[in-house]
């Protein structure tokens, strides 16, 4: 049942782009149809759901104060916390690297369509947060932080899935010219993550 309130809690209360404005960039270059916006949402998930398993790993038997006492006890005052920002890095841009590779092989249209946000998935803050969310909040097990990361992922895939649907939707819509493109999205946006802060007040 925790995991269950986790996994909710992390999807909407504490989603990555109306809580905490991660990953902006991508959010809303990428939402101007639902299929490219699904296509990166899902590719999100998939990074977000492999990397932070591993950055927990990571950071919990080798990168946190005394995390590698299993060696031995002569280990156990080493503190490679300071290197947490870039190996985290590191991991994210190597399953990219790996999700490039295979929606170019698999999906050629939906490559074609993403462009340079894929590889930019690499430096999307939403997916790095997510790692540093979890170190922070210092997750009791490696199930916890997994359904932090699938919840994480999900919630900035329902967002700009959600935004994609209606800005396709305002395109048949007498938008004032001036807020034409990314000014009525701005203002779009904006009320969306008002009503997501409507979730803030469930008691999880």
């Amino acid at each position: 049942m925790d995991l269950i309130n986790l996994f909710v809690k992390s999807v909407f209360v504490d989603n990555m782009v109306f809580s905490f404005f991660l990953g902006m960039c991508s959010f809303l270059a990428v939402s101007k149809n639902v299929k490219t916006a699904t296509g990166l949402g899902i590719a999100v998930v998939f990074v977000i759901g492999i990397t932070l398993p591993i950055n927990y790993l990571l950071n919990t038997y080798i990168l946190s104060p005394g995390a590698l006492a299993w060696l031995g006890e002569e280990y156990a005052g080493i503190d490679l916390s300071f290197l947490s920002l870039i190996v985290f890095i590191a991991v994210v841009a190597s399953i990219v690297q790996i999700v490039e590779m295979v929606v170019e092989k698999y999906s050629p249209s939906l490559y074609a369509s993403l462009g340079i946000f894929l590889p930019l998935i690499a430096v999307n803050c939403a997916v790095l947060g997510a790692s540093l969310f979890m170190q922070e909040r210092g997750y009791a097990s490696l199930g916890e932080a997994t359904v932090y990361g699938l919840g994480s992922g999900f919630g900035w895939m329902l967002a700009i899935v959600t935004l994609a649907a209606i800005r396709e939707k305002m395109a048949y819509s007498n938008v004032p010219a001036p807020l034409k493109g990314l000014g009525i999205s701005f203002i779009v946006v904006g009320l969306m993550g008002i009503a997501f802060m409507s979730f803030m007040g469930i008691s999880l």
